[in-house]
């Protein structure tokens, strides 16, 4: 059988909703990591990333029985539901490689705003203290604060935030690619007859 055919369609369409049970796997694993030894004490955050590995492993898990069973209706919302995926994570892989220090600075400041518990946890984990001052009135987590030698958070994040939204953008456009692959995968399997089937069913 060619590629291009009714196996191999289904074949690339499963081996690529694998990937995608393996990746949210591996979000909720490393999410739940996190949280057990402590590295994130932030609810919202671990929450967060389990949050969306469940809905990848629950969008994979429908992609790859509709595969398996060449099921149309699966196949039909799998198919609208990764291209709604594409469309966000599209856009925000361009925001993040689009994003100017400015932005950048004004993105990390209402994040560090945004909750105590990552302020604490960037705190502990850079040895820095505040957002972009030092005032040693307040507590802090970090162990410079006993000696008085810390340095502001925003300094030392902004050495690594252009890195990290690159890298970060940079994951994300790849894999909204290979959402568009499995779009396009998906509209041609479903338009495929299965050899095996009646010649007279419908599709």
């Amino acid at each position: 059988m060619v590629c291009g055919g009714f196996t191999c369609s289904k074949n690339s369409l499963c081996a690529l909703n694998i990937l995608y049970v393996m990746v949210s796997l591996l979000m909720i694993g490393v999410a739940a990591w996190g949280k057990w030894f402590g590295l994130v004490s932030s609810f919202q955050v671990v929450g967060g990333v389990i949050g969306v590995g469940i809905f990848l492993f629950f969008v994979a898990l429908v992609g790859l029985i509709g595969a398996m069973k060449h099921h149309q209706v699966l196949l039909f919302f799998y198919m609208i539901i990764l291209f709604m995926v594409f469309v966000v994570q599209f856009s925000v892989s361009c925001a993040c490689l689009a994003l100017n220090k400015e932005q950048q600075d004004h993105l990390l400041e209402a994040g560090w705003n945004n909750s105590q518990t990552t302020q604490g946890d960037i705190e502990k984990s850079l040895n820095c203290c505040g957002f972009s001052t030092v005032d040693y009135s307040q507590p802090c987590d970090a162990t410079c604060y006993h000696n008085n030698s810390c340095v502001s958070c925003a300094s030392k994040i902004q050495e690594h935030a252009g890195e990290v939204l690159r890298f970060v953008g940079g994951i994300g456009l790849f894999f909204s690619f290979t959402e568009i692959l499995g779009v396009w995968l998906t509209y041609r399997y479903r338009n495929q007859k299965d050899p095996r089937a009646n010649p007279s069913a419908f599709l």
